[in-house]
């Protein structure tokens, strides 16, 4: 068991032992590591918020206040990058700094695999203009960027010409006043931005998209805009 999942399961070891306490050396023995491992576990679990509280003396221990705890959460991947990019999209909203330690709380007690999942997901919405955009994606392009499949689209050109472009999701772009689906396009053989208000259909195909080296996590939108792939 690796340390992020022995301090999840702390967690849920204490809930369901509460109001009971559990020493250090019973969790050492639970866990098969030291108790000095325990100690440094629970201590990190304290810091960062977790309601775990001591008592001394031969029959102390460490419990869990469990009405202020929240219990194992099963939120998708899409559904906590929905919460960070609305976040994210206005920050003028009330309470923005607790929404955003809240996420982090979320993010602290998700297992490994969903956070990982979330932060991949996440890293396929980019904003550069934190204002909120006139369009929003259609489930299916939502669906598309999740699952990595390959788009059939309805689209209309820059120069009102309505075409059909197969492309290969990569990553959501938010530039101000649009939303862009920047994407593979087989039709150009290249990368492009597809404007979500341009687009009259979309169809989702069984293909999974192939790697094409697109790394959103570092995609420079002003590059793009400068060279002319965003904001027409």
């Amino acid at each position: 068991m690796n340390r992020t999942d022995r301090l999840y399961a702390l967690v849920e070891e204490l809930r369901a032992a509460a109001p009971d306490y559990r020493s250090t050396t019973w969790l050492a023995e639970r866990f098969e590591v030291s108790s000095r491992t325990i100690e440094r576990d629970l201590s990190a679990l304290q810091q960062s918020g977790v309601p775990i509280y001591a008592t001394p003396g031969r029959r102390g221990g460490y419990a869990i206040d469990t009405q202020h705890t929240l219990p194992p959460l099963n939120l998708t991947a899409a559904e906590v990058a929905a919460v960070a990019t609305a976040l994210a999209v206005d920050s003028s909203t009330p309470f923005t700094h607790a929404g955003r330690s809240a996420l982090q709380k979320i993010l602290a007690v998700l297992h490994e695999v969903d956070a990982e999942g979330t932060r991949e997901l996440a890293s396929r919405i980019r904003l550069y203009d934190t204002r909120p955009g006139r369009s929003r994606p259609p489930a299916v392009v939502e669906h598309a960027i999740i699952q990595r499949r390959v788009l059939e689209l309805d689209y209309v050109d820059k120069h009102d010409e309505p075409t059909t472009r197969v492309v290969e999701p990569v990553a959501l772009l938010g530039v101000h006043p649009n939303w862009y689906l920047f994407a593979w396009c087989r039709l150009r053989d290249a990368p492009r931005a597809f404007r979500l208000d341009r687009m009259a259909g979309a169809r989702m195909t069984d293909e999974t998209a192939p790697d094409r080296g697109l790394d959103p996590s570092t995609l420079e939108i002003p590059e793009l805009i400068g060279r002319g792939i965003l904001g027409t």
